[in-house]
């Protein structure tokens, strides 16, 4: 099965070919803005490098969030419309399973997003299970949280906002901008054929202008 995995939701535009479990290739780029413009180009010259066209693809993958909404919404257009075209299946991930995924096996994480305003999305995770559904959290109620899931052992927090949760419990801090896409296309190859849908875990900062 080749899975075509992409991404959008955090500060990277990235996409990933997946075969029966190797990769193929990945490509990512630093992009706070500007997603729309170069998730086409990308997954092109990522099929081209692999000698594939799109007809080859068998399923594709999307993280759905939480993230950017207007991150999430390219990359969700996106794979959608790429897989209508082509009558492939596709999935959706989440950005902070894919967080925790990104990192190696067996550890203990806490992968974490700033949400702004005093709040954090988080997941927490042990040995690749996950121990809770995403959230959105004041910092000081995510703190407490990690502190009673984890309290026993260290904990890898990781995400680009794994600075905001340093130091309350023993282990490690690895700051990650966006997830590794090889670890989007390795949780979109054995996700259920679901159609993705958007994480939305708080309201959009805009608001219509009253009339």
């Amino acid at each position: 099965m080749i899975v075509l995995a992409l991404d959008t939701c955090l500060a990277a535009c990235s996409v990933a070919l997946l075969r029966d479990g190797e990769t193929l290739g990945a490509l990512t780029e630093p992009t706070a803005r500007g997603h729309q413009e170069r998730l086409a180009p990308m997954t092109r010259d990522l099929l081209a490098g692999a000698e594939l066209e799109f007809a080859a693809l068998d399923r594709i993958g999307v993280t759905v969030g939480p993230g950017s909404f207007t991150g999430l919404r390219v990359g969700l257009a996106f794979a959608k419309g790429l897989a209508f075209a082509l009558r492939r299946p596709c999935v959706g991930v989440g950005t902070l399973e894919a967080l925790a995924a990104s990192l190696e096996d067996g550890l203990a994480k806490a992968a974490v997003i700033d949400a702004g305003r005093g709040r954090v999305y988080i997941q927490l995770f042990d040995g690749g299970v996950s121990l809770s559904g995403p959230d959105i959290l004041p910092l000081e109620t995510a703190a407490a949280r990690l502190v009673e899931v984890h309290a026993s052992g260290e904990v890898v927090v990781t995400g680009p906002g794994a600075h905001l949760l340093a130091g309350v419990l023993p282990g490690a801090v690895r700051p990650l901008p966006a997830p590794d896409p090889r670890a989007v296309a390795r949780l979109a190859a054995a996700a259920p054929l679901a159609p993705p849908r958007p994480l939305y875990l708080r309201p959009p900062d805009a608001t219509a202008k009253a009339a």
